[in-house]
């Protein structure tokens, strides 16, 4: 008898679902789409297909009008879809009926972007804070779990297990919550005490939206290798480094990414690892310039910043991936844009007037960073004479 080799994991086709708003035009939802199409990437899927659906409104019952979800519902029949992911945080209620209506896997983007940390975290404390972040996420949708009951008449053995089931998991879920936190205040305490045995040297952290390069700029600053990735969310753990630059010593943090629409639980979660944006002096917020969305994305970093505490800090921009924005100018149809910018004329435009201090730097081809390093060390050196006057003599 010859035995049957097991499959290989399937990789699961998806369509996205999304919405044209009051406050959200055509354009502006096929970027977000395009946004959600890379997070089912990374979390391993293949986006297929996408649904727009023009709303002033998400529908309270269902996110999409029935006519769409009919539409949609049609589609993953013939097509024999396995996911249909949402570009916005569904009720319970809505995933509900839309798992009904749909008879297929639904996830919504807090959800998936939850799957991808999950995936994502390798050490105890990035695993703890991700699962907190489940369950909490989870609780108020357990009764969608339960849903294969209501198709059970009843009878001898069955009368209000549904009830019971939900009820049960619940408690073990909040008791689940209650111990994560308790592990996770226990955690804190230690990476706070961490954070203050490291000395008086001046903190600088890498901030910015996900996929932006800023490992790759903490790898060549620290002269490490920490682990980079074209994915989003490839950093998850806070990592710390020392670094010297000419003569004067720092510590750099390089910090899991901001996104869009962050699952507030989430940023609860990583509370944690945001203490180290919080507690440092300096901010480096890196962009990636060569996104088409790269304005959205420093708001949005700008916005995340100011909602952990720490939208006064001192930030030197980095406008990074010069050599991918220089080769997009290149192919562009403008006759104004034929030729690539010169760093005098990005140091002209308004990215570097309206802000300052910045920068213009590719971290693969280290394109002006030398002129990074100098501009750091500057600043660096500002901060230090400022708290430790009688240590002037290092520089």
């Amino acid at each position: 008898m010859i035995e049957k080799k097991p499959a290989a994991d399937k990789v699961e086709k998806a369509v996205l679902v999304g919405l044209i708003t009051r406050d959200t035009d055509k354009i502006k939802a096929n970027e977000y789409l395009d946004e959600l199409s890379f997070l089912v990437e990374t979390a391993g899927g293949i986006p297929v297909f996408r649904f727009i659906q023009a709303l002033d409104t998400p529908h309270p019952k269902t996110f999409v009008g029935t006519g769409k979800l009919e539409e949609i519902r049609e589609y993953i029949k013939i097509e024999e879809i396995d996911l249909v992911v949402f570009d916005d945080e569904l009720s319970p209620s809505q995933l509900r009926n839309i798992e009904k209506e749909l008879e297929c896997k639904v996830l919504d983007r807090t959800n998936l972007i939850l799957d991808i940390f999950a995936k994502r975290a390798q050490t105890a404390h990035a695993k703890v804070q991700v699962e907190l972040a489940q369950y909490q996420y989870l609780l108020p949708r357990l009764t969608r779990m339960w849903t294969h009951l209501e198709r059970q008449k009843g009878g001898i053995g069955l009368r209000g297990p549904g009830e019971t089931e939900i009820e049960t998991d619940r408690r073990i879920i909040r008791d689940k919550i209650s111990l994560l936190k308790k592990r996770l205040t226990d955690i804190d305490k230690q990476m706070a005490t961490q954070r203050k045995n490291r000395g008086n040297m001046i903190r600088v952290a890498l901030v910015g939206y996900t996929n932006v390069g800023k490992s790759t700029l903490m790898n060549l600053l620290s002269k490490s290798d920490i682990f980079a990735e074209n994915k989003l969310f490839a950093t998850l753990d806070t990592t710390v480094r020392k670094v010297v630059i000419e003569n004067l010593p720092f510590l750099l943090s390089d910090t899991v990414g901001f996104i869009r629409k962050l699952p507030h639980n989430l940023v609860e979660s990583f509370k944690s690892t945001l203490d180290e944006v919080r507690e440092s002096d300096i901010l480096l917020h890196v962009v990636d310039i060569s996104h088409p969305e790269f304005e959205d994305q420093i708001r949005t970093v700008t916005q995340t910043l100011a909602e952990i505490g720490a939208g006064d800090k001192s930030v030197i921009m980095v406008f990074n991936k010069i050599d991918a924005y220089q080769a997009n100018v290149e192919k562009t149809d403008d006759p104004e844009k034929a030729e690539p910018l010169t760093i005098g004329e990005l140091m002209q435009s308004w990215m570097a007037k309206e802000n300052h201090p910045c920068i213009f730097i590719s971290a693969k081809t280290k394109e002006q960073f030398e002129d990074l390093k100098t501009l750091m060390y500057n600043q660096i050196k500002e901060v230090h004479a400022v708290r430790y006057p009688y240590n002037n003599f290092l520089y």
